[in-house]
């Protein structure tokens, strides 16, 4: 085999390896032992022998049989690999499964998707927090901050709303945040979900505003359902 043809089987032959495991297998658990000799396995599956020896396995490694044969039974006790049986022809053959690492990988990426979210959502929330104390150019009460978290919480206001609803009471020249609940009522009774539709139903109101009587558009005629907790009444 001359230097032409070796190269040409290095790149004609390979092992698929999902980036994603490269990237995330520490985070699993896998050492680099452990690791490589998934990947071996691997290999044997793709290559047709669903069920590599030991003895096969560390041919191509740098550890001996039973030192392999000792990390195949951590991998399958840690829930990496699964040893699975099949039937072909009436006869029952036995296979190395994957399965359990795609399922861990899976699991965690899902697990840090939605941590990163919420890291997301709290950065937002204090953001918000910061935005209203710089508005009404002082800390916000006791009773404020939990407004402010019953929007947030309960009444499920998207953030970019609140910060739309006052940002219109800044226009207003009515910063307080019962005009404020008032706006966020009014929008979410009419459908307004997005930050574009929100300004334009407020521009709508600032012109019929002139033209119009009191109805019950109007944000001033409001009256709140359910009463905010009062905490210096407790």
């Amino acid at each position: 085999m001359n230097k032409e043809q070796f190269i040409f089987l290095q790149e004609a032959g390979h092992v698929s390896i999902p980036v994603m495991l490269f990237n995330y297998y520490a985070k699993l658990g896998l050492n680099e032992l452990e690791f490589m000799l998934i990947l071996q396995v691997k290999k044997y599956k793709e290559n047709g022998n669903q069920f590599p020896t030991p003895t096969e396995l560390s041919q191509h490694m740098s550890i001996s049989t039973s030192e392999c044969t000792s990390i195949l039974r951590t991998l399958i006790q840690k829930g990496f690999l699964m040893i699975e049986e099949s039937e072909q022809d009436t006869i029952l053959f036995e296979y190395y499964s994957l399965k359990p690492l795609w399922d861990k990988l899976y699991t965690y990426l899902i697990n840090e998707s939605q941590k990163k979210t919420q890291e997301q959502s709290q950065k937002e929330d204090e953001s918000l927090y910061t935005i209203f104390e710089n508005e009404f150019g002082r800390p916000l009460s006791p009773f404020e901050c939990e407004t402010l978290a019953i929007w947030i919480d309960q009444d499920d206001y998207d953030p970019v709303i609140i910060k739309a609803a006052l940002r219109e009471s800044v226009m207003s020249g009515k910063l307080n945040f019962r005009y404020i609940d008032r706006i966020l009522f009014e929008w979410k009774k009419n459908g307004i979900r997005t930050i574009e539709q929100a300004r334009n139903y407020a521009k709508k109101f600032r012109q019929n505003q002139g033209t119009t009587s009191k109805t019950q558009s109007n944000p001033e005629n409001y009256e709140r359902k359910v009463p905010f907790y009062n905490w210096l009444e407790s």
